[in-house]
């Protein structure tokens, strides 16, 4: 176990999880929360891909190394398929190289701000290889609708969570 926030396994697999607020300056720079700058510091070089999250008005924030292995599940995807193509074009269309400052701050472009709706208040939330950006009152309505729906027996559970115990 690394440190909180963060597990190693192997020494290779990286997973991020946790939240954190976050504020968003007037440049539209955010500081990556500190129990993450070292891990990707080493493991990424300070570089990292921020880009759409095609399913929600947020954004995904990924360390280069794992971006890379997005990009090769992209290029595999047809451009045939109309919902593959829209991934596609969304995903890789809006990604964004940026990298820790000096500061541990990465710039979070325009376009991808106004995506998002994130003005000064935001938060991060760590999702195995990657992060999510949200707008912290779209968040905060976006968790208690899910929370709210939890146990609703008028939505079928999907097959892919029927076996998961927690």
């Amino acid at each position: 176990m690394g440190k909180s926030g963060i597990y190693q396994q192997n020494g290779d697999d990286i997973v991020f999880r946790g939240f954190n607020k976050i504020s968003i300056d007037n440049k539209g720079r955010v500081a990556v929360p500190s129990r993450y700058r070292d891990l990707i510091s080493v493991q990424a070089e300070n570089n990292l891909v921020i880009t759409l999250n095609p399913l929600d008005r947020s954004l995904w924030l990924y360390p280069l190394p794992e971006w890379v292995l997005i990009e090769e599940k992209l290029a595999a995807l047809s451009d045939f398929d109309k919902q593959s193509r829209q991934t596609k074009l969304m995903m890789r269309g809006y990604a964004s190289d940026c990298q820790l400052d000096s500061q541990s701050r990465i710039l979070i472009p325009k376009e991808l701000r106004a995506y998002a709706e994130l003005d000064q208040a935001a938060v991060i939330l760590g999702q195995g290889n990657k992060f999510e950006i949200w707008n912290e009152q779209a968040w905060e309505a976006q968790r208690d609708e899910w929370l709210e729906s939890v146990g609703d027996d008028s939505v079928p559970t999907p097959e892919s969570l029927q076996s998961l115990s927690l």
